[in-house]
C-alpha cells in the first residue's frame, strides 16, 4: 500500500514512473546481472521476445508441450506454426533427445525452426544444459518461459537468466503477483530499450506521434508496478512457504505407496510453486480430485498437452506419451502460500481416508 499511495500522490498512474523503474531495479538485482522490463503479462512478454528473435509469418517455433496454452498462443500471434515437443520423466520438461530428433526432421523438411520456448512447469527447472547444448549446436535462440518459477535456480542461477530471453510472470496464481503483470529478462541494455519501446506503442522519437514499426500497449502501470514492489520484499518467504507444503504433503503421504511426488535433480532448486502427485491411474486420479471436491477443496488435474488440444490438432507434435501420462495420472493439490495447518491436514486426511478404497 506504501508503494500504491506513492504513485497517486505523485499522479503517476500511467505506464511510467517510479515504482516501475524500482520493480525492474528490484527483478534484476534479485536475478543477477540480467535486464528486465516489466510488462503487462507474461504471454506479452513472450510475444514481444518472438518478435526480436525474428520469428514472422509462416516460421516454425518449437514449444514444449506440457505448458499453459499462453506459453504457445504468442507463436500464433505472429502467423508462425508451434511444433510441440514431449515431456522427459524427470522434470516433466522438455525432452532434449526429442527436441534434437525434430530439429533434425525440420531441417530436412526446409524448415529450421527460428526459437525454442522451454517452459519450467510447476516451478521445477527443465534440463537446461542438454537443451542450450543442441540449441547452440543448431544455433537456434532459446526462449525461456519461467513464469512458473521465480526464484527456481540450476546450479544457483535463477531460472529466466539462461536462454536468449526469459519470461516472468505475476499473474493472479504465481508466486508472487501483481494481480496481472508479467516481465521480459534481457541481456543486454539494448534489448530492453527496444521491448520498452514496442510495449509502449513504438513511438519513434519525435515531438509528434510518429511510428515505423507496429508498438503494442504492452507496458505495466505505475500502481501495479508498486504492488510488484511490495511482493518482491517477501518473495524469499513465498518461497520456503511452497516448499515446506511440499515438505508437508510429501512427509504425511510418505506410506501412500501409489502416490509419488517429483523430486529435484541435484543440481536443482524449485520455488514449488505447485506441489503435484502422481497416481497410478487416471481412474484413482478421478477419485482423489472428486474426494477433495466433496470436502469443498479445489485440486486439478496437470496440464492438458498442447498437441492434445482441440486448437492444435494440426500442428506437427513429436511425442513420446510422457506429457499425456501425466496429464491422465497427475493432480494439483492445493499449494497457495497462505495455506494454514489446518487446512493442509484437511487435503492429507482426504487423501488419506481413500487408502482403504484403493
Amino acid at each position: 500500500m506504501k508503494y500504491i499511495r506513492e504513485a497517486f500522490d505523485s499522479n503517476w498512474i500511467a505506464p511510467v514512473g517510479l515504482n516501475i523503474s524500482e520493480f525492474e531495479n528490484e527483478l534484476e538485482a534479485y536475478l543477477q546481472g540480467v535486464k528486465g522490463v516489466a510488462l503487462s503479462s507474461g504471454t506479452a512478454a513472450i510475444h514481444l521476445a518472438l518478435i526480436q528473435l525474428g520469428v514472422k509469418h509462416g516460421d516454425s517455433v518449437i514449444c514444449q508441450s506440457n505448458t499453459h496454452n499462453a506459453s504457445a498462443n504468442p507463436i500464433t500471434y505472429l502467423g508462425a506454426n508451434p511444433i510441440f515437443i514431449d515431456s522427459e520423466p524427470n522434470t516433466w520438461n522438455l525432452d532434449p533427445e526429442l527436441l534434437e530428433q525434430a530439429i533434425k526432421a525440420e531441417i530436412i523438411k526446409g524448415k529450421k525452426p527460428k526459437a525454442i520456448i522451454v517452459v519450467h512447469l510447476y516451478g521445477m527447472p527443465a534440463l537446461l544444459s542438454e537443451i542450450l547444448t543442441i540449441a547452440q549446436r543448431y544455433e537456434i535462440p532459446v526462449l525461456e518461459d519461467a513464469a512458473e518459477a521465480l526464484g527456481s535456480q540450476i546450479n544457483g542461477k535463477m531460472c529466466g537468466t539462461f536462454g536468449n530471453f526469459g519470461v516472468l510472470s505475476f499473474n493472479g496464481n504465481k508466486i508472487i503477483t501483481t494481480s496481472g503483470g508479467g516481465a521480459l529478462v534481457c541481456h543486454s541494455e539494448q534489448d530492453k530499450q527496444k521491448t520498452v519501446f514496442l510495449s509502449t506503442q513504438a513511438r519513434d522519437h519525435a515531438p509528434h506521434y510518429q511510428h515505423t514499426e507496429i508498438g503494442y500497449n504492452y507496458r505495466m502501470s505505475n500502481v501495479v508496478a508498486g504492488i510488484g514492489r511490495g511482493q518482491m520484499e517477501v518473495l524469499s518467504d513465498r518461497i520456503l512457504q511452497r516448499r515446506a507444503h511440499f515438505n508437508y504433503y510429501k512427509e504425511y503421504l510418505a506410506d501412500l505407496p501409489y502416490l509419488s511426488f517429483l523430486d529435484e535433480p541435484k543440481t536443482h532448486y524449485s520455488n514449488r510453486w505447485l506441489t503435484t502427485i502422481l497416481t497410478p491411474s487416471f481412474e484413482m486420479r478421478e477419485q482423489i480430485r472428486l474426494a477433495l471436491e466433496a470436502q469443498n477443496i479445489e485440486s486439478r488435474p496437470l496440464w492438458k498437452p498442447m498437441h492434445l488440444q482441440p486448437v492444435f490438432a494440426n500442428n506437427i507434435a513429436y511425442t513420446n506419451g510422457v506429457s499425456e501420462d501425466l496429464f491422465n495420472r497427475g493432480l494439483c493439490l492445493p499449494s497457495g502460500s497462505n495455506l494454514n495447518k489446518s487446512q493442509l491436514d484437511s487435503v492429507v486426511e482426504t487423501i488419506r481416508g481413500l487408502r482403504n478404497e484403493i
